[in-house]
């Protein structure tokens, strides 16, 4: 049985431990939030034994073997090697943190002591994504890679009524890039890897994150062009076009079908059908490391980690988006 513990008590936990729930080895025993009430209210409605408001307490705790981060952007660094430092396996929200060099300490972190480190990036564990890898010979030579992620933000609202909540803090290293572009970055970065040159447009907000943008990433003979916003929906599919063919996907981020469209006309669907909730697959995975003694996953790897820190850092600069870990 691998014991668990939370950081952060908001909607993506509860979905984490949707799916964590059927996962034979998962336990959860542990929970931290900065108010007592909410940690003890948190704790007995998941049935954990314990429940912290230190994170210094809970790191130095014997109560769990791996944490699960869920705090925002700008404390996964922090954090992520807190627990690391105390022997504590960790399994961190996507974006990793707040820019490469905070990736790239956390990483070092992990090595040092020898604990397993993988960003919860869930779509590429997804069964339609590892379909789509399966399948991206058929289409001949890549020619372009288009994807979007654009999702209105409830709290969009509220900041145009003259309320900043956390959406879009550059305290907390947010914004439509940071939360929500990410998911158009990593799995180019997983199917394609490093780019040879990143461009960058977007539409920075008085509080200084951005609300929306485009990512350009260029490689060998094609480009991956990715938008992403919280200001706007989208409702385009995403493609991978070839030479002989295209494969559609109706969303990177959580891809439910996937086709191949080929250039005589035939169709293609490659997709499986998946009944499980979203966040299952990532955390059977860092389970599975765990009980085989692995400390880095061989697809969400540091490597790609490191890269799409790297481009979102390069982006947020052509921005002109700045946060105050970048100065630290």
């Amino acid at each position: 049985m691998i014991r668990f513990a939370t950081v952060g008590t908001n909607w993506i936990t509860e979905r984490f431990l949707e799916a964590a729930s059927a996962i034979d080895d998962f336990q959860l025993t542990a929970v931290y939030s900065r108010t007592e009430e909410r940690a003890a209210e948190f704790a007995g409605k998941h049935g954990a034994a314990h429940y912290f408001t230190s994170l210094k307490e809970m790191a130095e705790s014997e109560a769990y073997d791996a944490v699960y981060l869920a705090s925002p952007n700008a404390f996964h660094k922090e954090q992520a090697i807190l627990f690391m430092e105390h022997g504590k396996h960790v399994l961190c929200e996507k974006p990793f943190a707040s820019n490469a060099r905070e990736t790239e300490d956390m990483i070092h972190a992990a090595k040092a002591n020898g604990v397993l480190l993988m960003e919860a990036m869930k779509t590429t564990f997804l069964p339609n994504f590892s379909m789509l890898q399966n399948h991206l010979h058929k289409i001949g030579p890549i020619r372009r890679f288009t994807a979007s992620y654009c999702q209105y933000s409830s709290r969009y609202d509220a900041y145009k009524n003259g309320t900043v909540l956390n959406a879009f803090k550059p305290e907390l290293s947010n914004g439509s890039l940071m939360d929500i572009g990410v998911y158009c970055i990593y799995p180019a970065v997983v199917l394609f890897g490093k780019p040879k040159d990143v461009i960058a447009t977007g539409h920075k907000l008085s509080s200084g994150v951005d609300g929306e943008g485009t990512v350009i990433l260029s490689y060998d003979g094609f480009e991956a062009v990715l938008m992403h916003s919280k200001i706007s929906n989208s409702f385009a599919p995403a493609e991978i076009q070839g030479e002989d063919g295209t494969i559609v996907l109706d969303s990177i981020h959580g891809p439910e079908r996937a086709e191949i469209r080929y250039r005589d006309g035939r169709t293609e669907d490659i997709s499986v059908p998946d009944s499980k909730p979203p966040m299952y697959y990532e955390t059977a995975e860092f389970i599975n490391l765990l009980r085989n003694g692995q400390q880095e996953s061989s697809e969400n790897t540091f490597e790609r980690s490191f890269i799409t820190a790297s481009i979102m850092e390069e982006a947020r600069k052509q921005i002109g988006i700045v946060f105050p870990a970048d100065q630290n």
